[in-house]
């Protein structure tokens, strides 16, 4: 049974989630504010399998919770609430190192839909990691568990990328942006598919979070991410991941 913690100041928003996520058969947690969050995922040894994170909360906001948790190495699968959606709210939060968002008010299955989406994502890169140390073990390789190119290394079980001087620690749905990219090297790939076989969503989601995305993943990889060679954008369409450009 899976854990969840969701962190939301409107009681009875937090209550409804609550209700409906344990109908669903997951064991649910609250707390109301930002304090009691960072408490429960750092400060105890309660062991939580996703997090349901409001942005607007009394005292310590969501951003700041998600930052705090990333820089602990606590890597948690974090679905992000806003009430306004805005482009910029949004690429806050996945700077914070969020994995996905919600924009207020929200249909219940969606959001159920994503939390389920976050938690098997979670669960198969798990799974991916442990059965790509058994094929190498055994010589049979179907598919990467690391990819190397410019002097960097993915490595999409441990969620790091490698270089010579610096080890960058990756959201789940970093990981897995950079995965989808690196399989389709030298290939254009859309938005319309990344938001599909990566993420799980249907076409009408707002693309920009993919931007906001790639953004990041430029800073990462690039040596000029002003001027990238690796992860270039095909307007209209989508991205071009060049491992030897």
């Amino acid at each position: 049974m899976s854990r969840v913690l969701v962190v939301e100041d409107e009681a009875h928003l937090a209550q409804g989630l609550r209700f409906n996520l344990e109908a669903e058969g997951y064991q649910a947690e609250v707390v109301g504010d930002g304090e009691a969050a960072t408490e429960c995922l750092l400060g105890q040894q309660e062991k939580f399998d996703a997090v349901v994170l409001d942005i607007m909360l009394p005292g310590k906001d969501g951003f700041t919770v998600v930052s705090e948790l990333r820089a602990a190495r606590n890597y948690v699968p974090v679905l992000m609430l806003t009430a306004r959606g805005r482009p910029e709210d949004v690429l806050k939060g996945f700077a914070s190192g969020a994995d996905d968002y919600l924009p207020k008010p929200f249909d219940l299955s969606i959001l159920l839909a994503r939390l389920q989406g976050l938690l098997r994502r979670s669960q198969w890169v798990r799974g991916q990691h442990a059965a790509e140390a058994r094929q190498s073990e055994t010589g049979n390789e179907d598919d990467f568990g690391s990819f190397s190119f410019a002097g960097r290394t993915i490595d999409f079980g441990e969620l790091e990328l490698r270089s010579e001087h610096s080890t960058i620690r990756l959201t789940l749905m970093e990981s897995e942006l950079l995965r989808h990219l690196v399989r389709n090297d030298g290939k254009v790939v859309s938005r319309k598919q990344i938001l599909e076989e990566v993420w799980g969503l249907h076409e009408d989601t707002d693309t920009r979070a993919i931007d906001n995305f790639i953004v990041r993943l430029r800073r990462y990889i690039e040596d000029d991410p002003g001027n990238p060679r690796h992860l270039l954008t095909v307007r209209g369409v989508g991205y071009r991941f060049l491992a030897h450009p």
